[in-house]
Protein backbone atom coordinates (compact mmCIF):
# COMPACT_ATOMS: atom_id res chain seq x y z
CA UNK A 1 0.00 0.00 0.00
CA UNK A 2 1.12 3.52 -0.96
CA UNK A 3 2.34 5.78 2.14
CA UNK A 4 -0.16 8.51 1.09
CA UNK A 5 -3.11 5.94 1.47
CA UNK A 6 -1.51 4.04 4.63
CA UNK A 7 -1.25 7.66 5.97
CA UNK A 8 -5.22 8.21 5.30
CA UNK A 9 -6.43 5.14 6.61
CA UNK A 10 -4.76 6.27 9.97
CA UNK A 11 -6.21 9.54 10.11
CA UNK A 12 -10.00 7.84 9.23
CA UNK A 13 -9.01 5.90 12.97
CA UNK A 14 -8.66 9.39 14.36
CA UNK A 15 -11.87 10.06 13.02
CA UNK A 16 -13.37 7.32 14.77
CA UNK A 17 -12.59 8.07 17.82
CA UNK A 18 -12.40 11.72 18.26
CA UNK A 19 -15.12 11.49 21.15
CA UNK A 20 -12.43 10.49 23.23
CA UNK A 21 -10.84 13.43 22.79
CA UNK A 22 -14.15 15.72 22.65
CA UNK A 23 -14.91 14.51 26.30
CA UNK A 24 -11.66 15.78 27.67
CA UNK A 25 -12.43 19.35 25.98
CA UNK A 26 -16.12 19.84 26.96
CA UNK A 27 -15.11 18.32 30.58
CA UNK A 28 -12.30 20.69 30.63
CA UNK A 29 -14.25 23.75 29.52
CA UNK A 30 -17.27 23.02 31.87
CA UNK A 31 -14.85 22.88 34.69
CA UNK A 32 -12.82 26.17 33.41
CA UNK A 33 -13.93 28.76 35.17
CA UNK A 34 -14.08 26.98 38.96
CA UNK A 35 -10.43 25.87 37.62
CA UNK A 36 -7.91 26.28 40.90
CA UNK A 37 -10.21 27.49 43.41
CA UNK A 38 -8.16 25.67 46.51
CA UNK A 39 -10.33 27.45 49.38
CA UNK A 40 -13.90 25.14 50.23
CA UNK A 41 -15.50 27.78 51.52
CA UNK A 42 -15.17 30.09 48.52
CA UNK A 43 -16.08 27.19 46.15
CA UNK A 44 -19.05 26.31 48.15
CA UNK A 45 -20.42 30.06 48.11
CA UNK A 46 -19.53 29.83 44.40
CA UNK A 47 -21.96 27.59 43.44
CA UNK A 48 -24.31 27.98 46.24
CA UNK A 49 -27.65 28.43 44.69
CA UNK A 50 -26.68 27.24 41.22
CA UNK A 51 -28.81 24.95 39.44
CA UNK A 52 -25.65 24.49 36.90
CA UNK A 53 -21.96 24.70 37.90
CA UNK A 54 -20.41 23.59 35.25
CA UNK A 55 -19.68 26.30 32.53
CA UNK A 56 -20.35 28.99 35.35
CA UNK A 57 -20.66 32.42 33.25
CA UNK A 58 -18.64 34.63 35.86
CA UNK A 59 -15.19 33.81 35.99
CA UNK A 60 -14.02 32.38 39.72
CA UNK A 61 -10.58 30.97 38.85
CA UNK A 62 -8.24 33.44 41.03
CA UNK A 63 -5.33 33.02 39.15
CA UNK A 64 -6.58 33.79 35.22
CA UNK A 65 -9.53 35.09 33.12
CA UNK A 66 -10.61 33.60 30.25
CA UNK A 67 -14.18 33.70 28.22
CA UNK A 68 -16.62 30.57 29.68
CA UNK A 69 -16.50 27.86 27.07
CA UNK A 70 -12.53 27.91 26.47
CA UNK A 71 -10.62 25.57 27.69
CA UNK A 72 -7.33 26.11 30.39
CA UNK A 73 -3.94 25.36 29.04
CA UNK A 74 -4.34 21.77 29.85
CA UNK A 75 -6.59 20.99 26.96
CA UNK A 76 -4.94 23.67 24.75
CA UNK A 77 -1.82 21.19 24.42
CA UNK A 78 -4.38 18.57 23.32
CA UNK A 79 -5.70 20.60 21.05
CA UNK A 80 -2.08 21.87 19.65
CA UNK A 81 -1.63 18.03 18.79
CA UNK A 82 -5.06 17.53 17.61
CA UNK A 83 -4.62 20.60 14.69
CA UNK A 84 -0.86 18.70 13.91
CA UNK A 85 -2.50 16.07 13.48
CA UNK A 86 -4.51 17.23 10.87
CA UNK A 87 -2.40 19.03 8.76
CA UNK A 88 0.84 16.67 8.99
CA UNK A 89 1.79 15.05 5.67
CA UNK A 90 3.45 12.31 7.06
CA UNK A 91 3.35 10.38 10.21
CA UNK A 92 7.02 10.95 10.44
CA UNK A 93 6.83 15.18 10.17
CA UNK A 94 3.80 14.72 13.86
CA UNK A 95 6.47 15.39 16.50
CA UNK A 96 8.53 17.82 14.72
CA UNK A 97 5.47 19.98 13.88
CA UNK A 98 3.76 19.69 17.08
CA UNK A 99 6.99 21.25 18.90
CA UNK A 100 6.61 24.05 15.96
CA UNK A 101 2.96 24.21 16.91
CA UNK A 102 3.87 24.49 20.71
CA UNK A 103 6.13 27.25 19.85
CA UNK A 104 3.30 29.24 17.78
CA UNK A 105 0.44 28.44 20.14
CA UNK A 106 2.30 29.53 23.91
CA UNK A 107 5.10 31.15 22.80
CA UNK A 108 6.15 34.81 22.05
CA UNK A 109 3.31 37.28 20.11
CA UNK A 110 0.51 34.12 21.23
CA UNK A 111 -1.62 35.00 23.73
CA UNK A 112 -0.28 32.54 26.56
CA UNK A 113 2.78 34.89 26.23
CA UNK A 114 1.42 38.34 26.81
CA UNK A 115 1.51 37.95 30.25
CA UNK A 116 4.29 35.89 30.79
CA UNK A 117 6.06 39.07 33.03
CA UNK A 118 2.84 38.24 35.59
CA UNK A 119 2.74 35.19 35.10
CA UNK A 120 5.95 34.75 36.37
CA UNK A 121 5.84 36.98 39.70
CA UNK A 122 3.49 33.35 40.76
CA UNK A 123 4.79 32.47 43.90
CA UNK A 124 7.21 35.54 44.43
CA UNK A 125 4.08 38.03 45.00
CA UNK A 126 0.38 37.67 47.01
CA UNK A 127 -1.68 37.59 44.17
CA UNK A 128 -4.03 40.17 44.59
CA UNK A 129 -6.95 39.46 41.62
CA UNK A 130 -6.95 36.86 38.52
CA UNK A 131 -4.69 38.52 34.83
CA UNK A 132 -6.90 38.93 31.99
CA UNK A 133 -5.89 36.01 29.61
CA UNK A 134 -4.53 32.17 29.95
CA UNK A 135 -2.29 30.86 32.00
CA UNK A 136 0.65 29.29 30.44
CA UNK A 137 1.94 26.41 32.65
CA UNK A 138 5.82 25.66 33.94
CA UNK A 139 5.88 22.20 31.69
CA UNK A 140 5.10 24.56 28.43
CA UNK A 141 7.40 27.51 29.67
CA UNK A 142 10.78 25.01 29.99
CA UNK A 143 9.20 23.03 26.83
CA UNK A 144 9.71 26.11 24.72
CA UNK A 145 12.69 27.14 26.05
CA UNK A 146 13.95 24.07 25.38
CA UNK A 147 12.54 24.01 21.38
CA UNK A 148 14.90 26.85 21.04
CA UNK A 149 17.88 25.57 22.64
CA UNK A 150 17.06 22.40 20.32
CA UNK A 151 17.57 19.78 22.77
CA UNK A 152 16.22 16.48 21.52
CA UNK A 153 13.85 15.77 24.49
CA UNK A 154 12.46 18.93 25.02
CA UNK A 155 9.64 18.53 27.89
CA UNK A 156 9.97 20.10 31.34
CA UNK A 157 11.58 18.45 34.21
CA UNK A 158 10.38 20.88 37.26
CA UNK A 159 6.97 19.88 37.68
CA UNK A 160 5.23 16.50 37.33
CA UNK A 161 1.70 17.66 35.93
CA UNK A 162 -0.48 16.75 33.29
CA UNK A 163 0.81 18.26 29.96
CA UNK A 164 2.44 14.94 28.67
CA UNK A 165 -1.09 13.40 29.09
CA UNK A 166 -3.10 15.75 27.37
CA UNK A 167 -0.31 15.96 24.38
CA UNK A 168 -0.72 12.40 23.49
CA UNK A 169 -4.72 11.95 23.92
CA UNK A 170 -5.33 12.97 20.41
CA UNK A 171 -2.11 11.21 19.45
CA UNK A 172 -3.36 7.53 20.98
CA UNK A 173 -6.25 7.98 18.52
CA UNK A 174 -4.55 6.58 16.11
CA UNK A 175 -1.36 5.22 17.19
CA UNK A 176 -1.58 3.36 20.48
CA UNK A 177 2.32 2.17 20.31
CA UNK A 178 3.70 2.59 24.15
CA UNK A 179 6.89 3.72 22.57
CA UNK A 180 5.42 6.34 20.28
CA UNK A 181 3.74 7.76 23.75
CA UNK A 182 6.21 8.25 25.52
CA UNK A 183 8.02 9.86 23.02
CA UNK A 184 4.37 12.53 22.68
CA UNK A 185 4.40 12.96 26.59
CA UNK A 186 8.90 13.26 26.83
CA UNK A 187 7.88 16.25 24.41
CA UNK A 188 6.50 18.61 27.00
CA UNK A 189 6.81 16.67 30.02
CA UNK A 190 10.13 14.88 30.98
CA UNK A 191 10.15 12.65 33.83
CA UNK A 192 9.19 9.56 34.91
CA UNK A 193 6.59 10.09 37.23
CA UNK A 194 4.47 12.21 34.41
CA UNK A 195 5.83 9.46 32.13
CA UNK A 196 4.20 6.79 33.71
CA UNK A 197 0.79 8.28 35.07
CA UNK A 198 0.37 9.36 31.47
CA UNK A 199 0.54 6.30 30.24
CA UNK A 200 -1.50 4.33 32.74
CA UNK A 201 -4.74 7.16 31.80
CA UNK A 202 -4.16 6.32 28.21
CA UNK A 203 -3.82 2.28 28.62
CA UNK A 204 -7.40 2.73 31.03
CA UNK A 205 -8.88 5.01 28.22
CA UNK A 206 -8.05 2.49 25.86
CA UNK A 207 -9.55 -0.67 28.02
CA UNK A 208 -12.62 1.44 27.97
CA UNK A 209 -13.15 2.16 24.51
CA UNK A 210 -12.42 -1.50 23.50
CA UNK A 211 -15.61 -2.36 25.93
CA UNK A 212 -13.77 -3.59 29.32
CA UNK A 213 -16.23 -2.82 31.42
CA UNK A 214 -14.22 -2.30 34.84
CA UNK A 215 -11.03 -0.83 32.98
CA UNK A 216 -9.25 0.42 36.27
CA UNK A 217 -9.59 -3.14 37.64
CA UNK A 218 -8.48 -4.73 34.48
CA UNK A 219 -5.28 -2.26 34.27
CA UNK A 220 -4.27 -3.12 38.06
CA UNK A 221 -4.92 -7.10 37.14
CA UNK A 222 -3.04 -6.56 33.82
CA UNK A 223 0.54 -4.98 35.19
CA UNK A 224 -0.03 -6.10 38.87
CA UNK A 225 3.55 -7.69 38.20
CA UNK A 226 4.93 -4.90 35.84
CA UNK A 227 7.74 -3.47 37.55
CA UNK A 228 7.45 -0.13 35.69
CA UNK A 229 3.96 0.47 37.09
CA UNK A 230 4.41 -0.64 41.04
CA UNK A 231 3.97 2.86 42.42
CA UNK A 232 0.82 3.11 40.28
CA UNK A 233 -0.61 0.49 41.33
CA UNK A 234 -0.02 0.91 44.85
CA UNK A 235 -1.76 4.25 44.47
CA UNK A 236 -5.05 2.76 42.95
CA UNK A 237 -5.33 0.16 45.37
CA UNK A 238 -5.56 3.30 47.93
CA UNK A 239 -8.12 4.65 46.06
CA UNK A 240 -10.25 1.87 45.71
CA UNK A 241 -10.03 0.95 49.18
CA UNK A 242 -11.96 4.31 49.64
CA UNK A 243 -14.27 3.58 47.14
CA UNK A 244 -17.10 4.17 49.09
CA UNK A 245 -15.78 7.96 50.99
CA UNK A 246 -17.16 11.00 50.17
CA UNK A 247 -15.47 12.45 46.95
CA UNK A 248 -14.68 15.69 48.27
CA UNK A 249 -12.74 14.57 51.23
CA UNK A 250 -10.88 11.71 49.26
CA UNK A 251 -9.29 14.41 46.79
CA UNK A 252 -8.45 16.90 49.96
CA UNK A 253 -6.49 13.92 51.29
CA UNK A 254 -4.86 12.62 47.58
CA UNK A 255 -4.22 16.07 47.10
CA UNK A 256 -6.36 18.39 44.97
CA UNK A 257 -3.26 20.42 43.34
CA UNK A 258 -2.00 19.92 39.68
CA UNK A 259 0.37 17.22 40.83
CA UNK A 260 0.84 13.22 40.15
CA UNK A 261 -0.04 11.15 42.00
CA UNK A 262 -2.72 13.60 43.48
CA UNK A 263 -4.55 14.58 40.32
CA UNK A 264 -4.71 10.89 38.99
CA UNK A 265 -5.75 9.36 42.43
CA UNK A 266 -8.39 11.63 42.41
CA UNK A 267 -9.96 11.24 39.08
CA UNK A 268 -9.60 7.73 39.60
CA UNK A 269 -11.92 8.00 42.36
CA UNK A 270 -14.35 9.85 40.45
CA UNK A 271 -14.51 7.68 37.49
CA UNK A 272 -15.20 4.87 40.00
CA UNK A 273 -17.52 6.33 42.05
CA UNK A 274 -19.89 7.68 38.87
CA UNK A 275 -22.11 6.68 36.79
CA UNK A 276 -22.01 8.75 33.50
CA UNK A 277 -20.26 11.41 32.63
CA UNK A 278 -22.38 14.62 33.83
CA UNK A 279 -22.15 12.98 37.45
CA UNK A 280 -18.58 12.31 37.32
CA UNK A 281 -17.39 15.77 35.67
CA UNK A 282 -20.17 17.81 38.56
CA UNK A 283 -18.38 15.50 41.16
CA UNK A 284 -14.67 16.84 39.65
CA UNK A 285 -15.97 20.24 39.64
CA UNK A 286 -17.15 20.87 43.43
CA UNK A 287 -13.82 18.64 44.64
CA UNK A 288 -12.18 21.59 43.98
CA UNK A 289 -8.13 22.65 43.15
CA UNK A 290 -6.91 21.78 39.35
CA UNK A 291 -9.85 20.32 38.46
CA UNK A 292 -9.67 20.59 34.98
CA UNK A 293 -6.33 18.36 35.05
CA UNK A 294 -9.06 15.70 36.21
CA UNK A 295 -11.56 16.49 34.07
CA UNK A 296 -9.71 16.14 30.88
CA UNK A 297 -8.73 12.54 31.60
CA UNK A 298 -12.35 11.74 33.75
CA UNK A 299 -14.09 13.19 30.46
CA UNK A 300 -12.20 10.91 27.90
CA UNK A 301 -12.40 7.96 30.10
CA UNK A 302 -16.44 8.43 30.26
CA UNK A 303 -16.79 9.49 26.39
CA UNK A 304 -14.50 5.83 25.33
CA UNK A 305 -16.78 3.96 27.97
CA UNK A 306 -20.28 5.64 27.07
CA UNK A 307 -19.73 7.26 23.96
CA UNK A 308 -20.37 10.23 22.36
CA UNK A 309 -24.24 10.27 23.75
CA UNK A 310 -23.08 9.94 26.92
CA UNK A 311 -21.76 13.76 26.96
CA UNK A 312 -24.73 16.92 27.15
CA UNK A 313 -25.55 17.67 24.15
CA UNK A 314 -26.02 21.48 25.88
CA UNK A 315 -22.43 21.07 27.05
CA UNK A 316 -20.78 20.35 23.44
CA UNK A 317 -22.70 23.74 22.19
CA UNK A 318 -20.90 25.77 25.13
CA UNK A 319 -17.39 24.48 24.53
CA UNK A 320 -15.20 26.50 21.82
CA UNK A 321 -13.44 24.12 20.38
CA UNK A 322 -16.39 21.20 20.16
CA UNK A 323 -17.01 22.68 16.42
CA UNK A 324 -14.09 21.70 14.86
CA UNK A 325 -13.47 18.38 16.67
CA UNK A 326 -17.78 18.03 15.77
CA UNK A 327 -16.89 18.46 12.31
CA UNK A 328 -13.99 16.03 11.69
CA UNK A 329 -16.42 13.44 13.00
CA UNK A 330 -19.12 14.27 11.04
CA UNK A 331 -17.21 14.16 7.88
CA UNK A 332 -16.09 10.52 8.50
Amino acid sequence: MHLVDRWRIVKLYLMDNLHIFLGATVGDAATRPLHWVYDPKKLKKYIKGKKEIAFLKTNRSPFYSIKTGNVSGYNDVGQVMFKTLLFSKKKSEILKNFKKNIVKNFGPGSKYWKNLKLRKKYKKVKWKKPMNGPWIHQNILETIQNIRSKKNITGGTKVNESDGYCAALPYLLFNDKEKELKKVIKSVANSKINEKYALTKLKIITLASRGDRNPVQSFVKKYKKNKYFKDVISNIKKVLRLKNHNHIMTVRKFGKACSYPGTFMGSIHAILTSNNYKSAIIKTIKAGGCNCSRANFVGAYFAALKGIKDIPEDWIKKTKHSKKILDKIELN
